[in-house]
């Protein structure tokens, strides 16, 4: 499975206990519904998201992988966040839910500070999107601006050290083990100061 694929298979529960297979999500296809449920043409979204129409149709047509700065265009132009375009659209309601997602079958997103490996996304209804993520950048001159969506967000320093920049408060060092919670509306980014690059588990409310 490539890096870049948008999709995963993950192992989800039946109501009677049965383990199966989930079907991959196809951002491309998520695109194209978020867009048809604002009853826009390509035209029209294509210019709400800034992006060419050409570039939009192939990102709906999965014909390219889509860079992290036109996922993000694609969702401020469809007035979501971008973790919400990994986020299958409800279907029936379903108790006792469980997802398993094996180390080898979690979908990848790479981006220019980032490297998310999507945990869980082949289940629908979440009320929260749980991903791993390496922190590869080093510096806050890297970001172009703050990264801002709605929600709440949790993140656990798995490995290395993090500084963690907010819009109100003073920057955070977290160490392995440490965490924090806040609001996804305020400002945010994080950097690696570890010699390597540090990992951690992020959870972001879908509300």
């Amino acid at each position: 499975m490539s890096k870049n694929d948008p999709t995963a298979i993950v192992r989800v529960a039946r109501d009677n206990g049965e383990i199966e297979k989930a079907e991959p999500l196809d951002l491309g296809l998520r695109v194209r519904e978020l867009r048809k449920a604002k009853n826009w043409t390509l035209e029209q979204a294509a210019k709400q998201a800034g992006l060419a129409r050409s570039t939009l149709s192939k990102i709906e047509n999965g014909q390219m992988s889509p860079t992290y700065d036109a996922l993000k265009k694609v969702a401020v132009g469809l007035e979501i966040s971008v973790p919400q375009l990994f986020t299958p659209p409800s279907g029936d309601q379903v108790n006792g839910r469980l997802s398993v997602t094996k180390s080898d079958e979690t979908t990848v997103q790479m981006t220019t500070t980032y490297e998310h490996e999507l945990l869980a996304d082949g289940l629908t209804r979440k009320k929260m999107l749980p991903y791993r993520s390496r922190i590869r950048v080093r510096d806050m001159s890297e970001f172009d601006g703050w990264i801002r969506h709605d929600g709440e967000e949790f993140l656990y320093v798995l490995t290395g050290v993090v500084r963690l920049y907010t819009e109100f408060y003073e920057p955070l060092e977290l160490r392995r083990g440490d965490s924090a919670y806040y609001d996804a509306t305020m400002g945010h980014n994080v950097i690696s100061i570890s010699q390597d690059d540090a990992t951690i588990l992020w959870m972001t409310s879908l509300t």
